[in-house]
């Protein structure tokens, strides 16, 4: 609910405060008293873009501050956690201009986008300016009337879960089968590779240990005499360093009794005599597995080849590297059948969300359509109460083949300003109401039908302007019994001309000229019981009312 509305330095408004009451409150005046600037104000704290065009005083900047009473909204409660913004018990939003035009937005003293503030602005405020034929002829819009009467709110949540839950896995699904498709393209030349690799059947350093081996292959005569001749002079020659160390050995034992150093110098060199015959064990060993073999060097410079010709095809150069090209290959091979499985199971889920949500767009459409008579007749009776009694209103449901964020059903609010006489529903000449339908008429339309609806969809304060254009009589006197009505459980701030509007109101507040400082500026003030009378009075006969006018005037205030 808006408690308060303060306005400075606004168009031609100077300083305006003004607080609400929580049911009907008009706002009458002479036409360009600046009643509409209100609205332009106030659309600056719900979003609306501004320039320093709007500044009265171009060395001061402009500023609209709104206080509004959030109560225990969940969905505002969501919105100010989600932007980490302070809950309060009031909501104040504030905007500022510049005097460069540069903008600036607050949401309980914590800077804002304008972004924020829209999507704010729809949970606070529903405001319906004069030819706004946008949201009336939105599809969404409709949709969400329609479900509204049709009481589809849990059905229509259910649904959306699934069919945004469908989208996903189709999106997903499409995704696997591009995979596929590019894996399919590659697979043979990732087959033939991988063929290729494992066919070599390298193993981990083979090529390494290979490339050694052939070194040694290469020089075996050279290596097997030089071991030779260092095992013959370890062990087999006329004085072997072997022997030579053991007989050193022999020698020093005697010794030890005589100082007390030799022993352990004794010890030293038995383990060197010891070490210097296992070295020449090794070698001997060595010597005899070193074997010159013409085959075995064809053999390992055949596997060396391979080994070369497959790095240099991929360029890399180890056998690690091939070994695991070959492994990634392989992945990729095994992935492209695991896509087919996986792609098997995704289709399942499509297939099984699919109908799922065939089966609850179905359930939402049977009500949907049971709804649609009724609310046909209702709004039909609202529009003969509200001054259009040959125009008929009517909603057109029709399939789709496709699923859609609303459903299977394509909905349209039909409508025939002058029904001709005689016509059986008029079929013929139903227009899509966004087509034909002039602004006065949407706006009368509208308020017949978030009458209606306005409870279901839980509409936030409703604003209207200038509602009443080209009715007067007794269908300004039914929309005001509308809009009465609507007051009850809403809060409603309405511009109106009519004085059977107008003589409805919980708080009638007069906008009117005044001359500030050499300046022309409006003014705003909440008009008491006497003042009404007076204003009722002077919309219904003229500036200087007569006697019967005010006497009206008095009766329609008191009823």
């Amino acid at each position: 609910m808006l408690q308060k509305l303060n306005i400075q330095n606004y168009a031609i408004i100077d300083e305006l405060n003004i607080t609400f009451s929580g049911s009907l409150n008009i706002i009458t005046g002479e036409t360009g008293a600046g009643k509409s600037i209100l609205m332009g104000a106030l659309s600056l704290i719900l979003g609306e873009r501004a320039d320093s065009s709007v500044l009265l005083q171009k060395d001061k900047k402009c500023i609209v501050e709104g206080t509004f009473g959030s109560g225990d909204q969940p969905a505002i409660k969501k919105f100010l956690l989600d932007h980490d913004l302070d809950n309060d018990e009031d909501l104040v939003i504030r905007r500022e201009i510049a005097v460069n035009g540069k903008s600036r937005a607050f949401i309980n003293d914590t800077p804002a986008s304008l972004v924020q503030l829209k999507e704010l602005s729809i949970l606070l405020v529903d405001l319906h300016q004069q030819f706004d034929t946008l949201e009336l002829g939105s599809s969404g819009f409709q949709q969400e009337v329609l479900d509204a009467l049709a009481g589809n709110k849990q059905q229509v949540l259910l649904y959306r879960e699934l069919y945004h839950q469908y989208q996903q896995q189709k999106k997903e699904l499409v995704e696997l089968i591009s995979r596929q498709a590019s894996a399919n393209a590659e697979q043979d030349y990732n087959q033939f590779l991988y063929d290729e690799l494992a066919s070599a059947g390298l193993q981990e350093n083979e090529l390494e240990q290979l490339d050694t081996e052939l070194k040694l292959l290469g020089n075996a005569e050279t290596v097997k005499q030089q071991l030779a001749a260092v095992c013959y002079d370890l062990k087999d020659s006329e004085q072997p360093l072997v022997q030579q160390l053991k007989s050193l050995v022999n020698r020093l034992h005697p010794l030890e009794i005589y100082h007390e150093g030799i022993p352990e110098l004794s010890k030293r060199l038995l383990s060197a005599q010891v070490e210097l015959k296992d070295i020449a064990d090794e070698l001997e060993h060595i010597n005899d597995q070193v074997q010159y073999s013409a085959e075995r060097i064809q053999w390992v410079n055949d596997r060396i080849a391979i080994g070369y010709r497959l790095q240099k095809k991929h360029n890399v150069n180890t056998t690690a590297a091939l070994l695991g090209l070959q492994e990634e290959l392989g992945q990729k091979l095994s992935e492209l059948f695991n896509l087919h499985e996986s792609i098997g199971e995704k289709e399942k889920a499509v297939t099984e969300l699919q109908n799922s949500c065939l089966k609850s767009a179905k359930t939402i459409s049977t009500n949907r359509k049971k709804a649609i008579q009724p609310f046909e007749e209702k709004v039909n009776a609202l529009l003969v109460m509200v001054g259009m009694p040959n125009a008929r209103f009517k909603v057109d449901l029709q399939p789709l083949e496709n699923l859609n964020e609303q459903g299977t059903d394509k909905i349209d609010f039909l409508f025939n300003a002058n029904l001709p006489a005689g016509a059986k529903g008029g079929i013929e000449t139903f227009e899509p109401l966004r087509k034909v339908a002039s602004g006065g008429e949407l706006s009368r339309l509208m308020l017949s039908i978030k009458s209606l609806v306005a409870e279901e969809l839980q509409l936030p304060t409703l604003i209207f302007d200038e509602i009443d254009t080209g009715i007067s009589g007794e269908a300004a006197r039914q929309v005001g019994n509308i809009m009465k009505g609507l007051s009850r459980t809403h809060q409603l701030i309405a511009i109106t001309h009519q004085p059977q509007i107008a003589a409805r109101a919980d708080a009638h507040y007069f906008v009117y000229k005044s001359i500030r400082k050499d300046r022309i500026v409006t003014s705003v003030r909440l008009l008491d019981t006497d003042e009404r009378i007076t204003t009722i009075a002077q919309m219904l006969s003229g500036e200087k009312p007569t006697a019967a006018a005010l006497q009206n005037a008095r009766e329609m205030v008191g009823n």
